[in-house]
């Protein structure tokens, strides 16, 4: 009787171990699929976190191009000034002369790039033309004449420089 009673307790004992091998296989399992979805919001938070700060330095950049574009008539009025005040210098045209360059300096710290260069080679990307002359028989077409300078902001094109073509 005492191996049946033995034998009993055994077989109790080895459900109970295979209830709690059940029981913590589930368990496992159940701890791998919080983890799992832990990890992926993490991976989730993480991108729209990449996302947002983009999205944001994307509308900074923007702003700072709109107030860069907002700037060239300044800029402008500015050369024509100068343009006109070149022929007389005076202590006037200095300061002119001055406070145009401390513009145009802090504008291309920020990414702003002058455009519209004399003997360049003529490309319809950054160059506008208002007027031909006939060249000297070179195929290549250059600027002749830069009517109105053009301006980049960080690599796109603000406005495109108004320039005579030669050839």
């Amino acid at each position: 009787m005492s191996d049946v009673f033995e034998s009993d307790e055994v077989t109790a004992s080895q459900d109970a171990v295979t209830q709690d091998i059940t029981d913590l296989s589930q368990a496992q399992l159940q701890r791998d699929e919080y983890l799992d979805a832990l990890q992926h919001l993490q991976a989730d938070f993480e991108n729209y976190r990449k996302r947002v700060a983009r999205s944001s330095e994307d509308a900074a950049q923007r702003a700072a191009g709109t107030l860069a574009a907002s700037l060239l008539p300044v800029l402008d009025a500015f050369d024509l000034a100068a343009a006109h005040f070149a022929a007389n210098p005076s202590e006037e045209a200095t300061a002119l002369n001055q406070s145009r360059a401390l513009l145009l300096d802090a504008l291309e710290k920020q990414g702003l790039e002058r455009l519209g260069e004399v003997g360049v080679v003529f490309d319809p990307q950054i160059h506008d033309a208002v007027a031909h002359v006939e060249g000297d028989g070179d195929s290549a077409q250059v600027v002749d004449d830069v009517l109105r300078a053009g301006y980049r902001w960080k690599g796109s094109v603000l406005r495109p420089a108004m320039v005579r073509v030669k050839g």
